[in-house]
């Protein structure tokens, strides 16, 4: 077992504000709530990059990790012991993740974000799951009704339980049929993936963390996942990840603590709002544009044009909220033209700055 720094503890629930080492994995031994007070940049979920967390509140079950880049995120944590509620239908959508985070918005949900500032959290604090999956449900990521979303979390379960008793993708769909579900089609139209891309994504995420996390050999986790054939355990990881389970491992540097994502998330927020050029930051990095470019990639799951875009993003919607004139935020991002930034904005956000705006005072 990896040596583990823990966000909670079952036989003493309590309800925090803290302020999350940089670059530290913290490991989830029951079921969290993270609300993100304030920060900004990117936060790390069992090896995937996520962006633009303010007033959010983010859900992680057991078994999940959490790493902040940046070190200036302050969070408040809310854990449940109480594993009963957890098989409750309702809640299990805000904590069983089938493609990225589960969420709620605080912009979007006054309830949510009422009780998270005015409740006293010594009591009732489950309220604020029922009130959460309320939201989600509101917000219908997947544009599907209640009824087909138990289906497919139906599904997720029978995954998340069988998927390391060694079944095959033909024998796990049986498994299901058994079962009395015939969601493939329902899964596929509504999520995107097929049940045979939910099961090896979930492999994926279980040997990373084994590769990690242990000491194991890489022939010993391949066989632990249900690979007969450790060679080929090593093609499926390199084609889905681009690195062998040996270079990843070290890549994810999970005991040395490598600096490179501090430091490039440092120069980000110094220069993004003059420079937009790889070459800049290559420069800073004393780096090649390509290895750049490639350790970024190995090293955060992104790219580092996709880090400027949303370094630029998070400082004028902060700007916005804080009134500030479009064309004001224009030329502080160093955009030709106000018209320039309003068509970036809407771009990558989906509406324009101006709706952005006036979003804010009509909640």
């Amino acid at each position: 077992m990896p040596l583990q720094k823990s966000l909670s503890n079952m036989d003493n629930p309590k309800v925090e504000k803290m302020r999350p080492a940089l670059n530290e994995v913290y490991f989830m031994d029951t079921y969290t709530l993270i609300h993100i007070l304030s920060g900004k940049g990117s936060i790390e979920v069992d090896f995937k990059n996520y962006y633009d967390w303010k007033d959010k509140v983010i859900y992680l079950e057991k078994g999940q990790y959490i790493k902040f880049l940046s070190n200036d995120f302050e969070i408040r944590k809310i854990e449940f012991p109480n594993q009963e509620k957890f098989q409750n239908n309702e809640i299990r959508v805000l904590f069983k993740h089938l493609i990225s985070l589960g969420y709620i918005d605080l912009l979007e949900c006054d309830d949510c974000q009422t009780y998270l500032t005015n409740t006293v959290f010594s009591n009732h604090t489950s309220d604020i799951l029922d009130i959460s999956s309320k939201q989600w449900f509101w917000q219908n990521p997947f544009h599907a009704s209640k009824d087909e979303y138990q289906i497919i979390f139906d599904i997720k379960d029978v995954i998340d339980k069988e998927f390391s008793n060694h079944l095959t993708n033909k024998e796990l769909v049986s498994f299901i049929n058994s079962k009395g579900y015939n969601a493939q089609t329902l899964i596929k139209n509504k999520i995107g993936l097929s049940v045979k891309n939910l099961l090896g994504n979930k492999r994926l995420t279980e040997s990373q963390k084994e590769i990690a996390f242990t000491d194991k050999s890489i022939q010993e986790i391949s066989y632990d996942l249900g690979y007969k054939d450790p060679a080929y355990f090593n093609r499926v990881f390199k084609n889905n990840l681009g690195q062998t389970p040996n270079e990843f491992r070290e890549n994810f540097d999970y005991k040395n603590r490598d600096l490179f994502t501090q430091n490039i998330i440092e120069l980000l927020k110094l220069h993004h709002d003059q420079e937009r050029s790889l070459e800049f930051y290559a420069d800073k990095m004393h780096l090649s544009v390509k290895t750049l470019s490639k350790k970024v990639r190995q090293k955060m799951n992104t790219s580092l044009g996709q880090l400027i875009r949303l370094e630029l993003i998070h400082t004028a919607k902060t700007m916005l909220l804080e009134g500030a004139l479009i064309h004001t935020i224009a030329q502080k991002l160093n955009f030709e033209e106000p018209n320039h930034f309003s068509r970036f904005f809407k771009h990558y956000v989906g509406i324009p700055p101006s709706d952005f705006k006036d979003k804010k005072y009509n909640l």
